[in-house]
């Protein structure tokens, strides 16, 4: 005999299961090598930018979707691109990752906007990352706060 509290804990199962949404899984053959966040110049800015080198040794191209950090409110992938002689920034929706494939992160180019900062930043602090993948993989990684490039 099924009791009703079991029924509408299963009839929630099955309507996530018919959603379609992918529980996270991790991806562990996709790794954020020598990641790192400027430090910013004031403690009452409460935005940097996140840089390194992202591997994939999967055995598929993977797509990157976005990313998140209990340190941040909001991070996001973002591209600076010179357009004649001004300096521009824009948001990417993906970033596509070829198996056995590396891009850079670094400054001028792709790079992770961290906004929203929940407290100071000091040189030398970790901050957690978790890069989020289509299809509902994530990846962990890790960023140190430095006051230049390593």
């Amino acid at each position: 005999m099924i009791t009703k509290p079991c029924v509408g804990v299963l009839f929630a199962l099955c309507a996530v299961a018919a959603s379609g949404v992918a529980l996270a899984a991790p991806v562990e053959c996709l790794q954020l090598k020598d990641g790192w966040a400027r430090l910013p110049p004031s403690a009452a800015m409460k935005m940097t930018a996140g840089y390194g080198t992202i591997h994939n040794t999967c055995a598929t191209a993977v797509t990157l979707i976005g990313a998140r950090s209990t340190v941040f409110g909001d991070v996001s992938l973002h591209e600076t691109t010179l357009q004649g002689d001004v300096s521009r920034m824009q948001h990417l929706h993906h970033l596509v990752l070829p198996a056995g494939a590396a891009v850079e992160l670094k400054p001028g180019g792709k790079h992770l906007m961290l906004m929203q900062g929940k407290a100071a930043l000091k040189e030398g602090q970790a901050v957690p990352l978790v890069l989020q993948l289509e299809g509902g993989g994530e990846a962990a990684a890790t960023l140190q706060v430095r006051k230049a490039a390593p």
